[in-house]
């Protein structure tokens, strides 16, 4: 399939598909591709700049794969070795901290608030960002 941006005889602008070039030279030569706008069939095709992938492109998409992956691997290593506790997270947090209860690694949610009063009294805490956040297992199934 190719893509051909066109021009009418009122320099109207639209795109259509082709299944090659002899396809679309057949199609204009039969009248059969009309404008959309003006519903002209005198069609000719438009200047085009070719789709290039730049290295500046290329390197920006590979830099994302990678930072996808290292997400993928955070959030696994957090589902894996962290205990989920969900909305008790400030309390449990606190509760290791002031030590009424074993230090564990744990992971669950909390306001915006409550994180930073968990901060300001000490308590070793670090939001995380959506995409390093691991699906909470009871939002698995």
């Amino acid at each position: 399939m190719i893509k051909y941006a066109l021009l009418c005889d009122q320099d109207h602008a639209f795109d259509a598909w082709f299944s090659d070039s002899d396809a679309y030279e057949m199609q204009v030569e039969r009248g059969l591709v009309e404008c959309p706008h003006c519903g002209s069939t005198d069609i000719r095709k438009a200047l085009m700049a070719p789709a290039v992938r730049t290295a500046r492109q290329v390197e920006a998409r590979d830099a994302k794969a990678d930072l996808q992956k290292i997400a993928a691997q955070v959030r696994s290593h957090i589902r894996d070795n962290y205990d989920y506790v969900g909305e008790d997270f400030a309390r449990e947090a606190r509760a290791m901290h002031e030590g009424d209860k074993p230090e564990r690694l744990i992971y669950g949610e909390t306001s915006a608030a409550d994180s930073e009063a968990l901060q300001d009294e000490g308590v070793p805490v670090m939001p995380l960002p959506d995409a390093l956040a691991p699906t909470p297992p009871k939002k698995l199934n």
